[in-house]
C-alpha cells in the first residue's frame, strides 16, 4: 500500500517489488496512487489487482470533460514520467471507442524532454491539451507554455492525478486548469486496506472450498531464492484467478468492488478539479467542481467552472477566427464568375460567394458597399471546385476571407526578370493566399510556398472531331490486303482458266481445235475474255447477258464458282455495314513533343495551334520548345473559351493547355465534338500558394490531407468535372438524313470506274490504229479469237467489210461534184434494191427460189483477188465494183450471218 504522492520518487522500488513478485508467481493486491499507469508494464505480469483508479479511468474522465464542452480536437503532452506511454495508449484506445458517437482528433502527441518541444504546439491548431507529468515537471512545462503564449483564455489544460498531487496549487499554474483526482488521504488508505483483506480472505475461501484444489495447498514454504528450493510458486496463478473473481460490497450507493481480466477495477470514481482563485483571491486552489463515475450512463457531473483567463464562457477549443485576403483568377470549373442578384446584391445558393473583380485603386473610400455589390463591374459571384474547397477550409479552420481578382489577369510568369500576375501579388505580399487552378512548377516554388497538390494535371492538347466522314476506301476494308489479293489474283484467275480449260477439253464443249483446222464449221463464240465476263458477272450477280459454256465439266465448275460467289458476297455484305458507318476524323497528336508541333514547318500545310500567354503552359513551351513557342504566338488566345471556340470553328487545329481544364470543357460540349489527344506533358498539380514562410501552410496542408483521405476531394472532383458529353454512349439518330460524305466512297468507286473505262477506250483506239495492222499480218483472227471474239473479228475480212461500210455511211465529201456523184450512187443503189425485191416476188409466184450465195472467208477473197475473173463466191460482184455493189454484198452477208447465229 502506497499513498506517497511524491510522484516519481518511489518508482524504482515499486518496479523492483512488482518484477520480483512476477518472477516468483506471487499475486499482488495493491493500492498504488503513484504512477498507477506503470504497474502492468513494469511487472510484466498479470498477477496484480489494482484497487486505485487506473490510468484508463483517468484518460476516460479527461475525455468526458472534452466531450461535455464539444472540444473535438486536442493534443497530448507528457513528460518522461514512468507510464507516459501507457497514458497515450489509453487515450488513443478511448478515442477509438468513442468514435461512433463523438469524433475526436488528436492533433499532436508530444513527449517533452526540453521546453523547445512545445514549439510544435505553437504551429498547431490545438487549443485543448491533456497533460500527464509529475507536478515538478508540469511547472516547468507550463512556464514554457506561458512564454510561448499557450496559456490564456483560448487555451485549456486538463491534467491527471499526478499533476494535482495533494491539491497544493503552484503559482505557475494558469487559472482555469481542469484535472482528475482521487482521495489519497490516510483515511482512504485504511479503507483500501480493509478492502484488500476482504478480497484476500474471500479469495482463500473460494480456493479452499473448490474440490478441484483439494490436494493444492496455499503454502509457499518451498519457495527460495537459493538453489535448493523452487524459484516460482506453482499455485500462484491459480490462486490469482480466485482473487480476481472476488466481488465484495462497496460503499453506499456504489457498485461492488470487482476486477477486469487485467486486474483493474471495473468501476471507479474520480473527482473533477478546477484551479480557481481562493476566497481571498490571493492564491489559486484546486477545488472540486464535479465527479466522474464510470458505472453511470451520465458519467460526468460538473458545476460552475472558472475558465482560463477568468472568462465567463468556455473556450471554443479551436483556433480563434482569422482573416485572409485571397487572390484568384477565374477558370472553369475551378472558379466561375457570374453576376450577383441585381436587387439584393447577394449570390444565390448555386452562385457561390461574392468576390471582388475591381482593382484596389477603383475601390474609393466613400464608395457605397451595397451599390458596389449590385454592380457587376465591382463584385460578382464566384463558384466552382476551388470555392467549395475554400468553404470547407473556412469551416474547419474557422477563418473569414475576402476574394479579390488579380489585377493584371495573368497567372504568374517571369517577364523581363519580374513576376507578374498571381505570383507577383504573393511575392509583394499584397495577398495572403492564392486559390485557383495554379499549377506548381520549380520557378514558382522558388519564390512562394505551395501546399500539397489538391489535383494532378499536366499539359494536354484538345482537337475537334470531324464527323460525317467515311473512308474513301471503306468498300475495301471488310477484307485486308492479303484477302483481296487472294480473291483477285488467285480465286478469279483460277476459276477463269479452269472453266476455259475444261470447255476446251470437254468433248461436249465447243471444239476449238476443229475450228482452227476447218474454217467451214460454225464460228466459235466462247473465248477467254467471255470467260472472264462470265466469272465477274457471277461473282457480283450482275443481271447482264453472258455466254454459258456447253461442256458439263465447265458448267459444273461455273456452279462451283457461283457457290463461292454466294459465300464471298454474304461475308462481304455482312461486314460492309460495319465499315460504311460514319467515321470521326481528328488530328492524332502523340503529345506536346509531337514532331508536327515541335517542328511546325516540317508539315505542309503547317498546323495552327496556340495557348494562353503568361500561363504555365506558355512558360513550359518557351523553356523547352523555343521554335514552337515562337511559331504559335500568332495563334495564341486570351482565354480558354476563345481557344476552344477556335478549334470548334476550324480557325485552330488544336489548342494546348492544362489537362483537367480541357477534359472539363470536352465533357461540357453537348455535341461531343471535342477530344483530348496524346499523353499529358510535364505532369504536376494544382496547389494553394502562400507567401514565403507563411504560417498558414501547415494548417492548410493538414486539412488538405484529411480531405483527400476521407474522400472529400474526390467527391468535389466528381461533382465539378462531369458534363453532358458521354463518349461512347452517343446514339446515332436514325431520323437524320444521310449527307454526301456518308456515301462518298460509292462516288469515288464510280469515278475510278469511269477513269478506268476512259483508259480502256484509249487502249482500244491505240489497238485499232497501231496494233491491229501488225497483228493481222501474223494472225487472221483465229488465235486472237480464243482470247476475245471481238479482237478476232476485227482481224477478219468480214470485220474489214463492216468497217468499210461504216466509213461509207459516215462519208462526207468536200466538193459539190463529189456530193452529186455520191447522191447518184445512192439513188442507183435504192433502185437496185427495189428491182431485186420485185424479181424475188416474181420468182416466188413461179415457184422458183432465189439462188443462195455461199459466203467465203476472208482468206478465199485474199487468195483470188489478183485474178481478172470474178470470184464465184461473189456472183456478179467484183472487188472493183461500185459502192452500190459493195453495199448490196455487205447487206446479204449481214443477213447470212444473222441466219447462222440463229
Amino acid at each position: 500500500m502506497m499513498n506517497n504522492e511524491q510522484f516519481g520518487h518511489s518508482t524504482a522500488s515499486a518496479q523492483y517489488f512488482l518484477q520480483l513478485a512476477g518472477y516468483l508467481g506471487i499475486p499482488v493486491i495493491s493500492w498504488n496512487a503513484d504512477n498507477s499507469g506503470l504497474e502492468r508494464r513494469a511487472s510484466q505480469s498479470t498477477l496484480q489487482l489494482q484497487l486505485a483508479p487506473s490510468i484508463e479511468h483517468q484518460s476516460a474522465a479527461m475525455l468526458s470533460i472534452l466531450e461535455r464542452y464539444k472540444w473535438h480536437q486536442f493534443s497530448v503532452v507528457t513528460s518522461q514520467i514512468a507510464g507516459h506511454d501507457d497514458f497515450v495508449q489509453a487515450v488513443r484506445e478511448r478515442v477509438a471507442e468513442m468514435q461512433e458517437h463523438f469524433k475526436f482528433t488528436i492533433l499532436n502527441s508530444i513527449v517533452v524532454t526540453r521546453t523547445s518541444d512545445l514549439m510544435e504546439l505553437v504551429n498547431s491548431e490545438a487549443r485543448v491539451m491533456l497533460l500527464y507529468a509529475t507536478q515538478t515537471e508540469a511547472i516547468t512545462i507550463l512556464r514554457a507554455a506561458e512564454e510561448m503564449k499557450l496559456t490564456g483564455e483560448n487555451y485549456v489544460w486538463v491534467v491527471s492525478q499526478s499533476v494535482i498531487e495533494k491539491k497544493d496549487a503552484h503559482s505557475q499554474f494558469p487559472v482555469g486548469m481542469l484535472g482528475v483526482h482521487f482521495d489519497t488521504s490516510s483515511a482512504a488508505l485504511m479503507n483500501e486496506i480493509s478492502n484488500a483483506i476482504k478480497i484476500y480472505s474471500y479469495g482463500v475461501e473460494a480456493y479452499l472450498t473448490d474440490p478441484a484444489n483439494r490436494d493444492r495447498r496455499l503454502t509457499t514454504q518451498s519457495l527460495s531464492c537459493e538453489d535448493e528450493g523452487r524459484g516460482r510458486w506453482d499455485n500462484g496463478e491459480t490462486f490469482f484467478k480466485y482473487l480476481r473473481n472476488v466481488s465484495i460490497e462497496g460503499d453506499l450507493n456504489k457498485p461492488n468492488i470487482e476486477f477486469t481480466a487485467d486486474g483493474d477495477l471495473k468501476s471507479a470514481e474520480l473527482k473533477i478539479m478546477n484551479l480557481r482563485p481562493s476566497a481571498n483571491n490571493k492564491n489559486l486552489v484546486w477545488e472540486e467542481i464535479g465527479v466522474w463515475k464510470s458505472w453511470e450512463s451520465q458519467k460526468l457531473d460538473i458545476r460552475d467552472i472558472a475558465w482560463p483567463g477568468n472568462s465567463h464562457a468556455p473556450p471554443q477549443g479551436v483556433p480563434e477566427k482569422f482573416h485572409l485576403k485571397i487572390t484568384f483568377l477565374e477558370e472553369a470549373p475551378y472558379i466561375n464568375l457570374s453576376p450577383a442578384d441585381p436587387v439584393s446584391g447577394k449570390c444565390l445558393m448555386d452562385r457561390g460567394v461574392l468576390c471582388r473583380v475591381a482593382a484596389d485603386h477603383e475601390m474609393a473610400a466613400d464608395i457605397d458597399v451595397g451599390q458596389a455589390h449590385r454592380n457587376e463591374s465591382f463584385y460578382q459571384c464566384c463558384s466552382g471546385f476551388c470555392i467549395d474547397l475554400l468553404e470547407k477550409f473556412a469551416e474547419e479552420l474557422g477563418f473569414t476571407y475576402e476574394l479579390v481578382r488579380v489585377e493584371d489577369g495573368k497567372w504568374g510568369t517571369l517577364e523581363n526578370g519580374k513576376w507578374n500576375g498571381l505570383i507577383a501579388d504573393l511575392v509583394n505580399r499584397k495577398t495572403d493566399m492564392v486559390l485557383t487552378s495554379l499549377m506548381i512548377n520549380t520557378e514558382r516554388e522558388a519564390v512562394v510556398d505551395f501546399s500539397e497538390p489538391f489535383m494532378e494535371t499536366g499539359i494536354a492538347i484538345v482537337v475537334a472531331k470531324r464527323t460525317g466522314i467515311i473512308s474513301p476506301t471503306a468498300f475495301l476494308e471488310p477484307f485486308d490486303t492479303a484477302s483481296w489479293m487472294l480473291v483477285g489474283i488467285v480465286a478469279i484467275q483460277a476459276a477463269t482458266f479452269m472453266i476455259f480449260l475444261f470447255e476446251w477439253l470437254s468433248p461436249s464443249g465447243y471444239d476449238m481445235k476443229l475450228y482452227l483446222q476447218n474454217t467451214n464449221v460454225t464460228p466459235y463464240r466462247f473465248s477467254l475474255f467471255r470467260t472472264y465476263w462470265l466469272v465477274w458477272a457471277v461473282l457480283f450477280q450482275a443481271a447482264v447477258h453472258v455466254d454459258s459454256p456447253r461442256g458439263f465439266t465447265s458448267r459444273f465448275m461455273t456452279n462451283v464458282w457461283a457457290l463461292f460467289a454466294v459465300v464471298f458476297l454474304a461475308i462481304y455484305t455482312a461486314n460492309l455495314a460495319a465499315f460504311m458507318i460514319t467515321r470521326e476524323e481528328f488530328h492524332e497528336f502523340s503529345g506536346l513533343n509531337d514532331s508536327r508541333l515541335v517542328h511546325p514547318y516540317s508539315h505542309k500545310p503547317s498546323f495552327k495551334f496556340g495557348t494562353i500567354p503568361y500561363s504555365h503552359t506558355d512558360s513550359t513551351i518557351q523553356k523547352y520548345f523555343k521554335d514552337m513557342h515562337y511559331y504559335m504566338k500568332q495563334y495564341n488566345k486570351t482565354s480558354v473559351a476563345d481557344g476552344v471556340a477556335a478549334v470548334l470553328n476550324g480557325n485552330l487545329d488544336s489548342f494546348i493547355y492544362d489537362g483537367t481544364v480541357l477534359d472539363y470543357l470536352v465533357a461540357q460540349d453537348e455535341d461531343c465534338r471535342l477530344m483530348t489527344v496524346g499523353s499529358w506533358y510535364a505532369m504536376t498539380g494544382y496547389g494553394l500558394a502562400f507567401s514565403r514562410n507563411s504560417k498558414y501552410v501547415q494548417m492548410f496542408n493538414k486539412r488538405l490531407l484529411e480531405f483527400r483521405a476521407n474522400g472529400d476531394l474526390e467527391r468535389l472532383r466528381r461533382y465539378w468535372m462531369t458534363g453532358t458529353c458521354r463518349p461512347g454512349k452517343q446514339e446515332h439518330k436514325s431520323s437524320d438524313p444521310l449527307a454526301l460524305e456518308q456515301f462518298l466512297s460509292a462516288f469515288l468507286l464510280l469515278m475510278a470506274g469511269i477513269l478506268l473505262a476512259a483508259l480502256l477506250l484509249l487502249l482500244e483506239h491505240v489497238y485499232f490504229k497501231y496494233i491491229r495492222k501488225r497483228l493481222a499480218k501474223k494472225d487472221g483472227g483465229h488465235c486472237c479469237a480464243l482470247i476475245s471474239l471481238s479482237m478476232g473479228k476485227s482481224l477478219t475480212f468480214r470485220g474489214a467489210v463492216y468497217e468499210a461500210t461504216e466509213i461509207l455511211k459516215k462519208h462526207r465529201c468536200n466538193d459539190p461534184i463529189c456530193d452529186t456523184h455520191l447522191w447518184k450512187v445512192k439513188h442507183e443503189l435504192d433502185m437496185s434494191r427495189l428491182r431485186v425485191r420485185q424479181l424475188e416476188k416474181v420468182m416466188d409466184k413461179h415457184g422458183i427460189k432465189a439462188p443462195q450465195l455461199r459466203l467465203a472467208s476472208s482468206s478465199d477473197l485474199l487468195n483470188h483477188h489478183h485474178l481478172k475473173e470474178r470470184p464465184p463466191l461473189l456472183g456478179n460482184l467484183s472487188l472493183a465494183a461500185s459502192a452500190q455493189d459493195l453495199y448490196r454484198w455487205s447487206y446479204k452477208t449481214e443477213i447470212a450471218e444473222m441466219e447462222t447465229v440463229l
